[in-house]
């Protein structure tokens, strides 16, 4: 049994507790908020993220920081990622020498064009950071529903170390070295989805939808790799499977904002 930090109490990082506890682990979940956190506690449920889904006794719900890190075998960082970076500087005191950290939010920097595990890092020098992404909505992966992702590591000690901690009989793990390559494939897909809310909002078809996933998946490989990632890891899970779920599911946000904007709304009304 691992000792493990959820950074974060919104939809994602609830359901990979889930898994985790599921596991066999214990898992402490840390709120930035806290009238979130005592309402989780008092419901066992987070009703505006995850209406319905019941978060066992086991998993801790707390506010503080520093006993969510400290002490931990993984702590998985699982805050919005505008606020990636603020979040990993207040971490930073809590984090010893190698600690393994687990990004799994999805983006890039707006102003520096960094990736999240690049932000991670520069805050955190001292952390062995990974991360975690593929097709996979949290309403989904919560529900206990088949689930695929992929783990990259600077080392493939560390990602067969997490493999094992995340996989389970519903949950498929796998692992690549490509750390860059899967997080610009999760942070890209999000403006090719975008666009195909947009031309579904626009009633223009499912062929139009293809086209668009298909060449855009064309686009996020050459960018992709043009900065450094591999061409596989775009034609795998991190590349056209989260593509084609962030296009094709109501759970995506882009997608649904797309549609309004469609549909003639402005993006600050979407």
């Amino acid at each position: 049994m691992a000792e493990i930090g959820v950074i974060g109490s919104g939809s994602w990082g609830t359901a990979l507790a889930l898994v985790l506890n599921k596991n066999g682990h214990h898992v402490t979940i840390w709120s930035y908020l806290k009238e979130e956190a005592d309402e989780i506690r008092k419901k066992r449920e987070n009703p505006s993220k995850l209406p319905g889904v019941h978060i066992p006794e086991e998993i801790e719900i707390t506010t503080d920081l520093q006993g969510s890190v400290e002490g931990k075998d993984v702590v998985v960082l699982a805050v919005p990622s505008m606020a990636t970076r603020a979040t990993a500087k207040k971490m930073c005191p809590y984090v010893k020498e190698e600690q393994i950290l687990v990004n799994v939010a999805k983006g890039i920097e707006e102003g520096t064009l960094k990736t999240l595990s690049e932000q991670i890092e520069e805050e955190i020098p001292q952390a062995d950071v990974a991360v975690l992404s593929g097709p996979s909505h949290a309403e989904e992966v919560a529900r206990l529903l088949p689930t695929a992702c992929v783990i990259g590591a600077h080392t493939e000690e560390t990602a067969r170390f997490l493999q094992k901690l995340f996989m389970s009989a519903v949950f498929r793990v796998y692992i690549s070295a490509d750390m860059l390559g899967i997080e610009l494939g999760g942070a890209l897909k999000n403006v090719i989805a975008l666009a195909a809310g947009i031309a579904d909002g626009m009633g223009y078809g499912d062929n139009a939808k293809a086209a668009l996933i298909t060449r855009g998946i064309v686009e996020i490989a050459r960018l992709g790799m043009k900065m450094g990632g591999r061409l596989e890891t775009f034609s795998g899970l991190t590349g056209i499977g989260d593509l084609i779920v962030t296009c094709a599911s109501m759970h995506s946000r882009n997608r649904r904002a797309g549609i309004l904007m469609g549909q003639g709304k402005t993006m600050e009304e979407a």
